[in-house]
Parts: C-alpha cells; structure tokens; sequence
C-alpha cells in the first residue's frame, strides 16, 4: 500500500484530501509529537483491544480499553471501557475467555461511535500497547470500515521496547518472557486479572511507566525516537 512509504505526517496531508469525517480531519490536522521531544512530557493513550480471533480480516472488536499517561502518571479518571455491539452470536470460546456474554454485547455501542471516542482522545498523543501488531492491525481495519482509509498511527509497543531493550544490554531471551504479565512480574508491578481490555490496558500503562524509568537510570535522558527503535 502506497501509505507504507510516506511520512506519518505526510500520509496525513494526503488523508486529508479524501476523508470528510470532521474528527478523522481533527486527527489528521493534528501533528505527532516531535520525536526529540523528552519522552516524559509528552501525553499518552494506553490502549487494549480484546477481539473475537487474531485475524482483523475476518475477525471483530469484542471490546476496548484505554487510559492516559500525562505528567509521568497513570490518569485513573480517564479510564474508558466500551463492549462493541456485533451482529454476529459470540463464539462459546470467546465467552468463556472474555467473560463477555451475548447479552453484555447487545448493550454495548456500535463500533463507529467507540472509535469516534477513541479517535478523538488519541489526536495528538502518542498511542501505547503490548504487542502491537494486535492493536494496529484491528485500528487500521476499523478506521477503513468507519473513515474509508487508514489513518496514519504513531503508536509505541511496550513488548518491542523491552525486546530491543534487552538485545542492545545482551540479556538473555527466554520464551514466553515477553508475555505483558511476565514482564510486570519482572518489574515487581502487582499481578492483575487477564483478558479485560482496560485492566490491560492500565497494565500496559503501568509497565511502560516502569520500563521508562529503568531505561531512564541507564540513560542521560529519553526521547520519543529512543522508543519508537
């Protein structure tokens, strides 16, 4: 796709000409932060999506969660939990896993008012999650069903930091370390129930925090780029 070899921010000025949906244009006006800014100045949006399988082509939604970081601190008061109303009958499997019964799906919201929320809150934050490819896969096919086109992301992955993290320190790499629970267990942060999107959300958010702050006594300093890899 052509957008994989342009800029975020020219992606941006491109969308721009196509998308008419006012907050998906409020997103795109929106610079990134800059990349040399400090690190711990800059706003966030934690986000955790649990879906009904790992294929965004054939898969939906089930739930989101997201909180902000600002000033360096979790924003509690800023928690947000939506259940995504589906058309289809949840696999007992999902059930079972997500704990979200039919019933829980049929008074949720439908997808393009949850994503116009999150949209909305995640203009101009950088955007955070464990295991990337889960969340940013499920944004961009949702943003194509609501907007018409993916919107550019700028979006940092707790599970990527740690790996590159521990590669550049020649750690050890141990299978199934990088699971989001494990690395808290490593960064002595309380154990939390799985498989709700905003418990792992504020997981997530409380790992990056931490992963920051061990970086930080290793390093003069952290910027955005020294994240992003």
């Amino acid at each position: 796709m052509w957008w994989r070899w342009f800029s975020p921010e020219a992606q941006k000025q491109r969308l721009l000409k196509k998308v008419e949906h006012p907050l998906a244009r409020a997103y795109l006006e929106t610079p990134f932060p800059d990349k040399k800014r400090n690190a711990w100045e800059l706003d966030y949006l934690v986000l955790d999506f649990e879906t009904t399988g790992l294929d965004a082509s054939k898969d939906a939604i089930l739930s989101m969660g997201y909180t902000e970081i600002r000033g360096g601190r979790v924003q509690m008061d800023g928690c947000i939990h939506r259940i995504i109303k589906l058309n289809i009958p949840l696999p007992p499997e999902t059930v079972v896993i997500h704990k979200i019964t039919d019933d829980r799906m049929n008074a949720g919201i439908h997808l393009h008012d949850a994503l116009h929320e999150l949209l909305e809150r995640m203009t101009g934050k950088v955007v955070v999650v464990h295991f990337a490819h889960i969340e940013s896969t499920f944004l961009h096919a949702a943003m194509e069903r609501v907007y018409g086109q993916k919107l550019p992301l700028l979006m940092l992955d707790t599970l990527a930091i740690e790996r590159r993290w521990r590669e550049r320190t020649q750690q050890v790499i141990i299978p199934n370390q990088f699971r989001l629970g494990n690395l808290r267990n490593a960064y002595s942060l309380p154990r939390y129930g799985a498989h709700s999107a905003l418990m792992d959300a504020i997981a997530t958010a409380e790992l990056f925090l931490a992963e920051m702050s061990y970086m930080q006594c290793e390093k003069d300093g952290i910027r955005l780029g020294d994240l992003l890899g």
